[in-house]
């Protein structure tokens, strides 16, 4: 990995906020629902703290292989994930979890703040988006927008035009 200043992504460029993506949601017709909250950094204090908020909930996870290529998991919360056996099924081989520093360079976010929405600072496409597809079948589906003190609502055939727009399409799977 090459060294760029903390805080950077990979292409030496400041990541997103928040408004950034509103924006850019806003610029693609697509409407959204945002709630504020305590920053949460698990499911489990997610569950606590975002308060009621019906539909579709998720778990993101930044994951690797050991050539070094790097995917976004989306499933639904609950889903138990087995890294070996998805690691087979995508022909990845090993997959282990990306570190902080990477989820900074690649996604522009932090530890509790992993959502779909961080493909907008994925400039070069190094990251290729995994979604469950029966997280799809929620509607609306919730995600942090960059930042675990928020969370986002979204439908899901806006979520899947976004990824599009964002040169991320996704491949669909059943976990």
């Amino acid at each position: 990995m090459s060294e760029v200043e903390p805080g950077l992504l990979v292409d030496g460029t400041r990541p997103a906020v928040p408004e950034d993506l509103f924006r850019r949601l806003e610029e693609l017709g697509i409407g959204t629902r945002t709630v504020h909250h305590r920053p949460v950094f698990t499911v489990e204090e997610a569950k606590t703290h975002r308060g009621d908020l019906p539909g579709g909930h998720t778990k993101n996870l930044l994951l690797r292989n050991k050539k070094g290529t790097m995917w976004l998991l989306v499933c639904r919360e609950d889903l138990v994930i087995d890294l070996k056996a998805l690691g087979t099924r995508l022909g990845a081989g090993r997959f282990s979890f990306g570190s902080p520093e990477r989820l900074m360079k690649y996604l522009g976010v932090t530890p509790g703040a992993v959502t779909p929405f961080a493909v907008i600072n994925d400039h070069d496409r190094k990251v290729q988006v995994v979604l469950d597809r029966l997280a799809l079948e929620d509607e609306p589906l919730h995600f942090h927008p960059l930042d675990n003190a928020m969370t986002t609502a979204i439908a899901a055939a806006d979520l899947l035009r976004f990824l599009e727009a964002e040169d991320h399409p996704p491949q669909l799977i059943d976990l």
